[in-house]
């Protein structure tokens, strides 16, 4: 087992904006922090601030792995005042084809989580990497 030891990053956790989402009871209630600039950061809590606790030490996690591996770690971009959305309640729906319901549905059940949070944490990691158009 390999130790990664925690670095002092360019950026500290604060300048990065974070995601708090509350989860389904199905999903074991409380609360998911995702951080968009860092796919694959998130953590969760019983409450917001622990899931803010939590997602304070995923984010060293990440950065030192990222580090370590010699990898960028990505400048704070995400800001969620940028987003032309006036009333953003944080509610959508959607469509999709039959086959990418049930392909994600069955990705879902795979990773054991609901559907709502598979598609939040794919979305999160998406914005992360810029792919969606701004």
């Amino acid at each position: 087992m390999k130790t990664i030891p925690s670095i002092e990053p360019h950026y500290p956790f604060e300048a990065y904006s974070h995601i708090i989402s509350p989860l389904s009871a199905e999903d074991g209630g409380g609360f998911l922090l995702t951080i968009p600039d860092l796919p694959g950061c998130l953590s969760d809590g019983a409450s917001e601030a622990e899931a803010l606790a939590h997602g304070k030490d995923a984010f060293m996690a990440v950065v030192s792995a990222l580090a370590d591996m010699g990898r960028k770690i990505p400048p704070p971009a995400f800001r969620p005042e940028h987003v032309d959305t006036p009333a953003a309640s944080g509610k959508f729906l959607t469509r999709v084809p039959r086959t990418t319901h049930a392909r994600l549905a069955e990705r879902a059940k795979a990773e054991g989580v609901s559907l709502n949070t598979l598609v939040l944490a794919f979305i999160a990691e998406g914005l992360g990497r810029g792919s969606v158009p701004s």
